[in-house]
């Protein structure tokens, strides 16, 4: 239940910030631990990310539910940075300095997080991130809960090389880091693998782009070459939807070039025609189509939550979930909301994943999780069809950028340190 006492009003309501305490009784602010929730709500990735801050808002009642944390109920401020990249670090700001919030759950884009890492370095806070992302990257004051590359990306091309025998490659992404810088390494990795510069493709758009029309065509005529070709696909936000769209309209099926997508789950194929994308793949850490338990009692919990059956979870959904849970146990085990105390709590945590496992909180601030490839189905979910055997810990900097030779992020003791060369013994980074 929403209690409207709890309402900001006035300079706070208009700069897009409300704070609610779900499932507890209306106290004080002074008697809540206040939790961020850093979402886009308006804009371009609004599409992705309002179902984050809904998220967010069911497991602070669940734990509220439970008793709250340290015998306070959690109190959740919700801020709505509109898909606007500077806003962001205005945002996380605000949420910092003013409404004294112990953690901030939240962003979705790498652009949108790199606007938020100095804020929340300089102002000590705490972040969990829980959106896949391109690496090279530990901050000591964020959690990164969302996939690796090499948790999401060198698994899908390895399972669209060896599984379907692809041999031309085209790298499609949205015009901003984590394409680009994913795709630098899937670059790297190809040709470690033999594959011919003649034989990869890249292209970017921006954010919202509409217009496939001529690099479908581009794409089309890519792969009539005579070699298995396929997309893997790092397209952001609302651009994804024209970009199938179009695919169906020059009749470009999945037996003819396959898309892996990297940012595409079932939030975003819920309520578009997906007969065309059918056979089309996704690479994620969860779908929701996983049956088990654990994942039955999440997906009943949301839909009592959201009161909407239809409404479907997703890969940062769970991100979320296990990012929330580690923060808990970590503020229990610390026994105190301090940033300090928390952050060094965090590592070696351990909290059940969605997909059976446990993952665990790794002294890179990354964390395991197994890698699952789906196929797009005709009712917009995933059969998963390739998973890895174990859960795979994430990696901050990986070897296919020959830059990284060496360096390691380790935030335990003596390193403490997120760019660290185990050759020179000195960080380059954020770190001692």
């Amino acid at each position: 239940m929403l209690r409207p006492s709890l309402f900001r009003s006035g300079p706070a309501l208009a700069a897009g910030v409300f704070a609610l305490t779900l499932g507890a009784p209306t106290l004080q602010a002074a008697d809540t631990i206040k939790v961020g929730v850093l979402h886009s709500l308006s804009g371009t990735m609004a599409i992705s990310e309002t179902t984050l801050k809904d998220t967010m808002l069911m497991l602070v009642e669940e734990q509220n539910r439970q008793g709250g944390l340290l015998g306070k109920p959690l109190e959740a401020v919700v801020v709505d940075p509109a898909s606007d990249w500077p806003l962001f670090a205005e945002r996380t700001r605000e949420l910092l300095d003013k409404e004294k919030v112990a953690a901030i759950f939240g962003c979705w884009t790498s652009v949108s997080r790199k606007s938020v890492l100095p804020v929340i370095e300089e102002l000590n806070g705490v972040l969990f991130y829980p959106v896949q992302y391109e690496g090279e990257e530990s901050s000591r004051n964020v959690f990164y809960t969302g996939a690796a590359p090499n948790q999401q990306a060198i698994p899908a091309v390895d399972y669209l090389m060896n599984e379907i025998g692809v041999e031309r490659w085209v790298l499609a992404g949205t015009d901003y880091v984590y394409p680009r810088t994913t795709n630098r390494i899937l670059e790297a990795y190809l040709k470690s693998k033999g594959v011919a510069a003649d034989d990869i493709m890249i292209n970017y758009t921006p954010f919202g782009h509409s217009d496939w029309q001529s690099i479908v065509a581009e794409i089309k005529r890519f792969g009539s070459q005579g070699k298995k070709t396929a997309v893997v696909s790092t397209i952001n936000g609302d651009a994804n939807v024209p970009f199938y769209r179009e695919l169906g309209n020059q009749g470009i099926s999945a037996e003819d070039i396959p898309v892996v997508a990297f940012s595409v789950g079932e939030e975003e194929l819920s309520g578009i025609d997906t007969r065309p994308l059918v056979g089309h793949l996704a690479a994620w850490n969860y779908f929701m189509s996983v049956d088990n338990p654990v994942n039955a009692a999440f997906i009943e919990q949301w839909h009592g939550f959201i009161k909407d059956p239809k409404r479907v979870t997703n890969d940062p959904m769970e991100a979320h979930y296990i990012g929330f849970n580690m923060w808990v146990k970590a503020v229990e085990k610390a026994g105190t909301t301090d940033p300090d105390a928390v952050i060094d709590a965090m590592i070696g945590v351990q909290v059940p994943n969605l997909t059976g496992g446990i993952s665990e909180m790794l002294p890179n601030h990354h964390i395991t999780k197994p890698v699952l490839i789906g196929e797009i189905q005709s009712d917009g979910q995933f059969e998963v069809v390739w998973q890895t055997d174990a859960l795979v810990p994430g990696e901050a900097w990986s070897p296919y950028i020959e830059s990284n030779q060496n360096i390691i992020a380790d935030w335990r003791d003596p390193i403490r340190c997120g760019n660290y060369n185990t050759l020179t013994k000195t960080c380059s980074g954020q770190g001692l």
